[in-house]
């Protein structure tokens, strides 16, 4: 019984060890492989097979030697990673995001949460040692700093259907401590809110994720609940219009509707087109200050229509920008 178990053992290390060797050039030679893997050509071919069965897609050359390809199929198969490809992914995921790139932010957050799972600790501390050890050129995302692993332990949570309890500091900077059942992460204009049932409470609340710190996972199982809003970013949206005065900001810019949304990517815009070259973007925004720097950056052509106040705070950008390079006229 021990024999037949080692020797299964054995064929499926083989395979994953063949899996990674495909994966790390486009070709391969049934000879090589067979070299690199310490088996006969033979035994090649027939771990090729097995790895067609498990719908890996596996193309055969032609000719005497053969070659193997792992090609693109309809499912992502399983990625095999060393320690460096690993390290650079997860640093990648990070800064994604915490909204390194526009977007993308709770995708990334959920490939977080599934490579963070099963990274070894060697490989958590390489992690943080660079993450701390780097500075960005670009210099630090606008809005406050969200520590990933909060981020991370969050999301796991709500993923798991997990209770959470942490420490949550409120905008009056007084402390408390809460027991929740996360339902959902919310990436909205320059932060992270979490959506969750309120256990202590018995109520929905939205958190500011960088207002939690010592997240402890309790254990706990709950049933899903079903949200108030039809979707969590509804329901954040409507906490945050009762929580503060939304400003609602109108401009005409003088591009087509299809370059202003792909340059302008914020969750509450809306987007009209006039004609071809004209469209209207109306926005809302809990800083005007902030509004106006992301507007500066569309670099296309535009005119305030409301409100009056945006008018004012583009103009307080404009002097700041043009005394930063040297000009006092």
């Amino acid at each position: 019984m021990h024999g037949i178990l080692g020797a299964v053992t054995d064929t499926a290390a083989r395979l994953l060890q063949l899996l990674a060797l495909l994966q790390t050039r486009r070709e391969w030679s049934g000879p090589e492989l067979a070299q690199r893997l310490g088996v006969t050509v033979r035994t090649v071919r027939r771990d090729i097979e097995r790895l067609r069965e498990l719908d890996y897609p596996v193309r055969s050359g032609l000719g005497a030697v053969g070659g193997y390809r792992l090609e693109s199929g309809a499912a992502l198969p399983p990625l095999l990673l060393d320690d460096e490809e690993a390290v650079a992914i997860t640093l990648g995921l990070r800064n994604a995001a915490l909204g390194g790139v526009a977007g993308s932010e709770e995708s990334a957050a959920r490939a977080l949460v599934k490579l963070q799972q099963v990274l070894p600790d060697r490989l958590r501390r390489r992690v943080d040692a660079v993450q701390t050890s780097t500075v960005d050129l670009a210099g630090p995302p606008a809005g406050p700093q969200v520590d990933p692993e909060t981020l991370v332990a969050l999301a796991a949570c709500a993923r798991d259907h997990e209770r959470i309890r942490f420490s949550y500091r409120d905008k009056d900077d007084a402390e408390s401590r809460r027991l929740v059942e996360p339902h959902s992460l919310v990436s909205a204009g320059r932060r992270w809110y979490l959506v969750a049932w309120d256990v202590d409470r018995s109520d929905w609340r939205t958190f500011r994720v960088d207002r939690i710190t010592s997240t402890l996972p309790v254990g706990v199982r709950f049933p899903p609940r079903e949200l108030p809003d039809a979707d969590p970013a509804a329901f954040v949206t409507r906490s945050l219009a009762r929580a503060r005065p939304v400003q609602h900001v109108e401009l005409l810019v003088h591009a087509s509707a299809a370059e202003l949304a792909d340059r302008f990517r914020v969750r509450t815009a809306e987007v009209e087109p006039l004609d071809d070259h004209t469209c209207l973007l109306r926005t809302t925004a809990d800083s005007l200050e902030w509004t106006a720097l992301r507007i500066a950056h569309l670099d296309l052509p535009f005119e305030v229509r409301h409100p009056p106040e945006m008018s004012t705070h583009l103009r307080t950008l404009a002097t700041k920008l043009l005394r930063a390079a040297g000009d006092s006229s």
